[in-house]
């Protein structure tokens, strides 16, 4: 029985898809993005976030934290057990709502993926994946309704620096994916002072006729505090000025 190690399931979503929707996030990603804000998302193994904080001083940590200063990320589960989970939101999702499997990354746990959303058309619930695309798989592509994909950055060098990853594999992978005919909504988190080359990551998307929007998201520093909490060094990046966004705005559209 095929098992997928299971960061998070959080309901009512609003930002990953249309309508109200179920995102699951997995554990595993090959990335190791400078400003991921699900750093806790990046290791395949099972984690615990440390919140001194929150600490009460009980002493009773093995027996679990009632405080919330130990939290354990990561729980290991079958299609059929995340299902059960998300089949208990369905009455909330309308017309356009489903289920969204993110990361991490989602294609890194090919075989619980594909298992998973096997189980989810069985249902009739709508589905896609939030991926970097660094992973390439027709037939999990195929069954999808939509996928959501990230640009980061357009220089491969400049890529690998922030990512750890080149992007020659990414810029391939788009291209492939826009051949199927499944919509894609393509996105690249906007990082001030990273020379991102967004001018010509909208030119290369626009050519991609199935990309059907381009979204230009703000870096947040969110993820800093579960990063501390995992011990690892944090890196700070700015937060894009209103002025830095409006500049940008040109760049990102909506294929009518």
């Amino acid at each position: 029985m095929v098992r997928g190690l299971v960061a998070d399931i959080q309901r009512a979503s609003l930002h990953d898809g249309a309508g109200i929707r179920t995102t699951v996030f997995l554990k595993g990603c090959p990335l190791s993005c400078m400003w991921c804000h699900n750093p806790e998302c990046i290791s395949f193994e099972p984690q615990e976030l440390f919140y001194p904080e929150k600490c009460i001083g009980c002493g009773r940590c093995r027996e679990g934290c009632y405080a919330g200063a130990r939290v354990l990320c990561g729980k290991w589960m079958t299609a059929g057990e995340v299902l059960s989970e998300v089949m208990e939101d369905t009455a909330y999702y309308n017309e356009d709502g489903g289920v969204t499997i993110s990361g991490g990354e989602p294609l890194a746990q090919r075989a619980f993926l594909g298992e998973f959303i096997r189980l989810c058309r069985e249902k009739g619930l709508n589905c896609a994946v939030e991926t970097s695309l660094i992973y390439y798989d027709e037939e999990i592509f195929r069954s999808l309704d939509f996928v959501m994909a990230d640009l980061k950055i357009w220089d491969s060098g400049i890529h690998k620096k922030y990512t750890g990853v080149g992007n020659e594999k990414i810029k391939e992978h788009f291209i492939l994916l826009n051949k199927l005919g499944i919509p894609i909504i393509a996105r690249t988190p906007v990082i001030p002072g990273i020379d991102q080359g967004i001018a010509q990551i909208s030119r290369f998307l626009k050519d991609l006729r199935n990309v059907k929007q381009y979204e230009l998201l703000p870096y947040h520093p969110l993820g800093n505090a579960k990063k501390k909490a995992l011990g690892q060094t944090v890196v700070e990046f700015p937060v894009p000025t209103q002025e830095y966004k409006k500049e940008l705005e040109k760049y990102a559209y909506i294929r009518g």
